[in-house]
C-alpha cells in the first residue's frame, strides 16, 4: 500500500476503528494498542485489500482477529489482570453513583445473550452507525436496529427488577 493510500485509509478511519476496538477491550491503553496494531498489519501486509466489503469493515475485522489472537496468547502466559486507577476527575459521590450504575449495566451485558451484547456494546461503547453494525454482522440495518432495541429494552427490564 502506498503512503498516500495508508494516510487517507487512517485518517478517515482511526476513531471508528478505536471505537469499535473500545468495545471489545474496554480499555483505553490496549484498544489504542490494538487500534496501532490494525492499521499497522493493514498497510504492511502483503496481501491488498480486494474490496469485496467495505475499508471500515475490513479493519474491524483485522482488529477482531488480532485482538482474540492477543486474548489466546495472554490467557497462555495466565498473567495476573492489572490493578484498576481510580478516577479522580469526578468528586468522590459522583464517582460512586456512577461507578455503581456501570457495575450494573456491565453485569447485565455480561449475562446477556449473542449477538445482543455485542449489538448494544457497538452501538454505545463503539458509537457504530446501524449500517456499520449491519455490515460487521453481515445482516440488514433492520436487523440491527431491532437487535439493539431488544438489547436496550432487556437491559431497561434488568434494571427495574434490580
Amino acid at each position: 500500500m502506498d503512503k498516500v493510500t495508508a494516510e487517507k485509509l487512517y485518517e478517515a478511519f482511526y476513531m471508528k476503528v478505536f471505537s469499535y476496538v473500545m468495545t471489545l477491550t474496554g480499555d483505553r491503553d490496549e484498544a489504542m494498542e490494538v487500534t496501532q496494531e490494525t492499521f499497522f498489519r493493514a498497510i504492511t501486509t502483503e496481501k491488498e485489500f480486494r474490496g469485496e466489503s467495505e475499508s471500515f469493515t475490513w479493519l474491524c475485522a483485522i482488529a477482531k482477529n488480532f485482538f482474540i489472537d492477543e486474548k489466546r496468547r495472554q490467557s497462555k502466559m495466565e498473567e495476573l489482570p492489572q490493578e484498576e486507577r481510580p478516577d479522580t476527575a469526578k468528586g468522590p459521590e459522583k464517582s460512586l453513583v456512577d461507578a455503581d450504575s456501570s457495575i450494573r449495566i456491565h453485569r447485565i451485558l455480561h449475562a446477556m445473550e449473542e449477538p445482543y451484547k455485542e449489538v448494544f456494546q457497538l452501538r454505545i461503547f463503539g458509537e457504530l452507525s446501524f449500517r456499520e453494525i449491519a455490515s460487521i454482522f453481515g445482516k440488514t440495518e433492520t436487523w440491527a436496529r431491532v437487535t439493539y432495541h431488544r438489547a436496550r429494552m432487556q437491559i431497561k427490564e434488568r434494571m427495574e427488577e434490580q
